[in-house]
C-alpha cells in the first residue's frame, strides 16, 4: 500500500523539477541567448536529466516559448503594481504603468529574450499571442478605461494598443542599449498627454 503523501511528493517533483528547467533555461538565454544555449548545458545547469527536460517540455523551442510566457507574465505583473488606476486617474495610471514597463525591461536579459530572440525563435504571430494572453491585456485595459471615462478621445483601440505597445518595445531596446530611460518616459508621457 502506498503512503497518501507519495502522490503529493510526486507532484512536488515534477514541480520542482519543471522550475528548475526553466530557471536554469532562463538564465542561459538572458546571457548566451536562444542559438548559443544547447539542451546539455540546461539540463547540467538544472542539474537534472536529459529525459527530465523532454517529459516537461517537448524541445528547446517548447522550452523557451515556457519561458516567454513566465518573462511576458512577469512585465504583465509589474505594469500591474505600478499602474494604480483609481476613477478619474486612468491617463495616470497608463503613465505609471510606462515606467512599470520600462522598469520590468530593465533587465537585459529580458530584453534579449523578449525582444530579440522571441520574435526570430517563436515568430511576430505566437509572440503576439502570447502578448494579449499577458500583458498586451493590461495596456488595452488601460487605455478603453481612460476613453470610458473621457479622459483622453476615443480611437480605434486595437490598432492604438499595437502602436503604443510597439513605443514601448522600441523604447526598452533602446533603454537596454545605454539610453536615458527618463528622455524615453518623457516621450512616452508626452504621447499619451497627446490622447487628451
Amino acid at each position: 500500500m502506498q503512503p497518501e503523501n507519495e502522490p503529493r511528493s510526486n507532484k512536488l517533483r515534477t514541480e520542482a523539477t519543471r522550475s528548475a528547467l526553466l530557471r536554469a533555461a532562463r538564465g542561459l538565454f538572458a546571457e548566451k541567448g536562444y542559438a548559443e544555449t544547447s539542451t546539455p548545458e540546461i539540463v547540467r545547469a538544472a542539474g537534472v536529466t536529459r529525459g527530465a527536460l523532454y517529459h516537461h517540455f517537448e524541445d528547446k523551442v517548447a522550452l523557451f516559448r515556457a519561458v516567454i510566457v513566465e518573462e511576458y507574465t512577469a512585465v504583465a505583473e509589474e505594469i500591474t503594481r505600478s499602474a494604480d488606476a483609481r476613477p478619474g486617474a486612468f491617463l495616470d495610471a497608463l503613465q505609471q504603468g510606462s515606467r512599470g514597463y520600462l522598469g520590468a525591461m530593465a533587465d537585459r536579459g529580458r530584453v534579449r529574450i523578449m525582444l530579440l530572440d522571441g520574435p526570430a525563435v517563436l515568430g511576430q504571430a505566437e509572440l503576439d499571442r502570447i502578448d494579449r494572453a499577458t500583458s498586451a491585456s493590461t495596456l488595452r485595459r488601460g487605455l478603453s478605461d481612460a476613453m470610458e471615462a473621457g479622459e483622453i478621445r476615443r480611437l480605434p483601440l486595437k490598432a492604438l494598443t499595437v502602436q503604443l505597445s510597439a513605443l514601448f518595445d522600441r523604447a526598452a531596446l533602446a533603454v537596454s542599449e545605454g539610453d536615458d530611460p527618463e528622455e524615453h518616459l518623457a516621450v512616452l508621457d508626452a504621447i499619451f498627454a497627446s490622447l487628451k
